[in-house]
């Protein structure tokens, strides 16, 4: 099988990194490559399924299909040639960046090539940036960088002009509801309809169509909104949207805590239940630190994901309002929307609609969830339908 083949709605892109791959194949075709790559496109587009997918072309000896073994090492993250920088806090650090440029500049052990990721490199501030930028000017012939980001403009200036940009586009709901149904043996109707409701984004959809707790969270989302009359109902909306946030977030992350917790114990000598030295707390304090910051960003995902839920709520609306009933999102709660859309005028739809865009940027930029969530669902308030 293929590395090619797991990857969906994204034709052109897979053609171009599998062009580069196979022209990686011998020393002197690896001379001309593009070692400075960029992949852009929406959340959800599969941005870091493609760059690891040309991770694995690349690190396969002659093989720009990759190999089995090699595809196993690059899904565990474990592959000596390969560098990769994620995070799960707000920010990549200038020092995580620092140790990823180091490790950029040994030569491959294994494999032709070094490759070195870095997903959402749109969360890296302008100082590390600059630090990556040394390394993008005059890399090691033996070493390919792939950026990942939501667009070009994420990006310093002078690290757009040292990349190779490769946009992707929003796959159909039909590709993604398929690769769903293959990857997870999931009937294709409920696939379908959770790539329709999480607009096509891969992760999300595969997560609906999975997760009961994630579909109940975005029924409840969508009622609380529809359910809003006056300012006190915003109020309590928002703290009700704020604690599905935090559920969600929770749920990603405490699993995931408790096993990075055991693991570091383990390591350090520590017996399940027994007492922490006290000269090793403050290892396991380091922890908690990341472990904090992960669950900010959590948080911020959750508050995220719960916006653009409405928004996909308020654009059924106003398409209905519009006299545009063929291209719904929320096909499901068919009779609410109907309803809503009586309920109102486009005007105050798209209104609503522009509070949720000014909310999704104070939350990023710090402004207190509460108080940006009720500021934004107080332009929900309507009144009850009567036929």
């Amino acid at each position: 099988m293929s590395v090619w083949d797991e990857l969906t709605g994204q034709s052109e892109a897979i053609a171009t990194f599998r062009a580069a791959a196979e022209q990686s194949v011998g020393g002197e075709a690896s001379r001309s490559m593009t070692h400075s790559w960029l992949i852009t496109g929406p959340p959800g587009s599969g941005r870091s399924n493609l760059a690891y997918a040309f991770a694995t072309a690349l690190l396969s000896a002659g093989n720009p299909d990759g190999d089995e073994s090699t595809r196993r090492q690059v899904e565990a993250r474990s592959h000596p040639d390969l560098g990769v920088l994620s995070t799960e806090r707000v920010i990549i650090t200038i020092d995580e960046v620092r140790a990823l440029v180091k490790s950029s500049n040994y030569s491959p052990s294994v494999a032709s090539y070094r490759v070195m990721i870095i997903e959402d490199a749109d969360r890296m501030r302008e100082t590390a940036s600059n630090v990556l930028l040394k390394a993008l000017e005059e890399p090691p012939p033996r070493t390919v960088w792939i950026l990942c980001a939501p667009s070009e403009a994420d990006l310093i200036p002078t690290i757009r002009s040292r990349v190779r940009s490769v946009r992707l586009r929003v796959p159909s709901v039909g590709d993604v509801a398929e690769l769903i149904a293959r990857r997870s043996s999931i009937d294709l109707p409920t696939a379908t309809q959770a790539a329709r409701e999480a607009q096509s984004h891969i992760g999300m959809a595969h997560r609906l169509a999975t997760n009961d707790h994630a579909r109940r969270r975005r029924e409840k989302t969508l009622q609380t909104a529809l359910g809003i009359r006056s300012v006190s109902d915003a109020v309590i909306a928002a703290a009700t949207l704020l604690e599905l946030a935090g559920d969600d977030a929770k749920a990603i992350t405490e699993e995931r805590d408790a096993e990075e917790r055991a693991s570091a114990l383990r390591s350090l000598g520590v017996e399940p239940g027994g007492t922490v030295p006290p000269g090793l707390r403050g290892q396991l304090k380091g922890l908690e630190e990341d472990q904090k910051r992960r669950a900010t960003r959590s948080l911020r995902d959750g508050l995220d994901r719960i916006m653009v839920d409405l928004l996909s709520l308020y654009r059924d609306i106003l398409l209905m309002q519009l006299g545009v009933d063929d291209e719904l999102i929320n096909v499901a709660i068919l009779s609410d929307l109907i309803a809503a859309s009586r309920a109102s005028t486009p005007e105050q739809t798209l209104a609503t609609m522009d509070a949720i865009t000014t909310t999704r940027r104070r939350i990023e930029g710090n402004v207190g969830p509460a108080l940006a969530l009720e500021a934004m669902l107080i332009s929900a308030i309507r009144k009850a339908h009567r036929p």
